[in-house]
């Protein structure tokens, strides 16, 4: 039995949101990585977000991408050059253009999403009793 009145919410509840429905069309090809530096700020990514990276995704000219050759950590850069040369550059005017070695490989996966915690853990404070 329920005593008093609906709440008017009621009227707006939706089904419980599933973010790897939303988020992710290739489960198979997807993986995330987490964003590091500023380089990238001018197009919503920021240090700490996280990164949905779809290797199944053909990369084009002016995509964000996750770019890594050499054995160095990936970066998140705007790829531009291709196919004849690839040219990775930053979305903030303090970082270079980046050319790799042409004689190196290059991977290249499309970020298709970004994530961002607004939220940061916070420590938890006791109180005193």
């Amino acid at each position: 039995m329920r005593l008093g009145f609906p709440s008017p919410a009621d009227d707006f509840i939706e089904e419980r949101l599933d973010l790897n429905e939303l988020l992710i069309r290739n489960p198979a090809a997807t993986f995330f990585y987490r964003a590091h530096g500023d380089s990238m700020m001018g197009v919503g990514v920021c240090s700490g977000d996280i990164l949905i990276v779809d290797r199944s995704v053909t990369v084009q000219n002016g995509d964000k991408v996750l770019a890594s050759w050499g054995g160095e950590a990936p970066i998140c850069k705007l790829v531009r050059g291709l196919p004849e040369r690839i040219l990775l550059y930053s979305a903030n005017p303090d970082f270079p253009v980046l050319a790799p070695p042409a004689d190196v490989e290059v991977e290249l996966f499309a970020v298709v999403g970004v994530v961002r915690q607004e939220v940061r853990e916070r420590k938890r404070r006791v109180r005193p009793r």
